[in-house]
């Protein structure tokens, strides 16, 4: 990795993936602020919250895409390090500075980045993700054990480079799960579709 890169790939990792496109789509739809609903994040899980699915959809895919996006850019620039753009991606859709740090859990983000970096991680990522849901109808539960699956999906496939990047950004969304965490524990996590 070229020292000089460090720099611009994080800073430009960190910029798209900075961008809150679930608070964007909700405002100009009028849906409202989504920081006022719900878990006040600003994530597609959140933006569900609305009653608006296709607000939803398009909120998990454009936040997929950016962590895509700056996985491919990373690889652009000259020394740049994919992994290293991904990781500041799922940090800026986390602790965006325009939003005094208050972002999403980086769960859609963090399929974009698995996908650019081999799509073995993604297509691992993604199955568990979808069969954990389907299963347990549980978002916060399905987001953290398809970020658990990333790293390890990585080794597996013999792509052994992205393995600190991805455990540390499943650590990141783990922790940011801590209170999807407790309620679990206590039996009173909600379920997709659910009222509670």
């Amino acid at each position: 990795m070229d020292l000089n890169a460090v720099l611009p790939t994080l800073i430009a990792g960190y910029l798209l993936g900075s961008v809150p496109f679930g608070l964007i789509l909700t405002k100009l739809t009028g849906a409202g602020d989504l920081r006022s609903i719900g878990s006040g994040n600003i994530g597609a899980t959140n933006v569900l919250r609305t009653g608006r699915k296709g607000l939803a959809a398009a909120t998990l895919l454009l936040d997929l895409a950016k962590g895509f996006a700056a996985v491919w850019l990373a690889g652009e620039l000259p020394g740049g390090d994919p992994a290293l753009g991904g990781l500041a991606a799922v940090i800026g859709h986390c602790f965006p500075v325009w939003l005094k740090f208050r972002g999403g859990k980086g769960v859609a983000t963090l399929m974009g980045v698995s996908l650019g970096l081999g799509w073995q991680i993604g297509l691992v990522y993604a199955v568990v993700w979808l069969g954990m849901l389907a299963i347990t109808r549980i978002s916060s539960l399905s987001g953290m054990s398809a970020a658990v699956s990333a790293p390890l999906a990585a080794l597996a496939f013999g792509l052994g480079d992205y393995v600190p990047a991805l455990a540390i950004l499943a650590l990141l969304v783990l922790w940011l799960h801590r209170a999807n965490i407790a309620r679990l524990r206590a039996g009173t996590e909600p379920k997709v579709g659910s009222k509670g």
